[in-house]
């Protein structure tokens, strides 16, 4: 167990240095101020207006509940599909096969009509 700790600071301490490293670069460290006054700003907005961050979610959830729908028809759409496409493969394998099968018996019947035409 107390590897399992000493992993676990190792892996804290690890992210704080490689964090404090990569501050060490100008343009990161600006990167980062300009993001924590955006989500503080942000965060500072939505407590000042609760009702539009439940607007927010409520139309976010809308926007999902929507897509899951379409894609639930969509799904449904191409499955009946499938099913039509499953009882129609036979019947048109036998027309298939009853056109082959007449067109060969034509062949047939072509040649046999070819020998018997008498010479000049």
């Amino acid at each position: 167990m107390g590897s399992m700790n000493r992993f676990w600071k190792g892996v804290f301490f690890g992210a704080i240095a490689g964090g404090a490293v990569a501050l060490l670069d100008r343009e990161t460290r600006q990167a980062v101020v300009e993001n924590c006054k955006k989500t503080s700003s942000d965060v500072s907005y939505y407590i000042k207006n609760p009702n539009e961050m439940v607007e927010q979610v409520r139309e976010t959830t809308q926007k999902i509940k929507t897509t899951f729908e379409q894609v639930s028809e969509d799904v449904s759409f191409i499955a009946e599909k499938v099913d039509e496409l499953r009882e129609v493969t036979p019947a048109v394998a036998g027309i298939v096969k009853e056109t082959k099968e007449a067109f060969t018996h034509d062949e047939v019947n072509i040649e046999d009509d070819e020998e018997n035409v008498p010479l000049p």
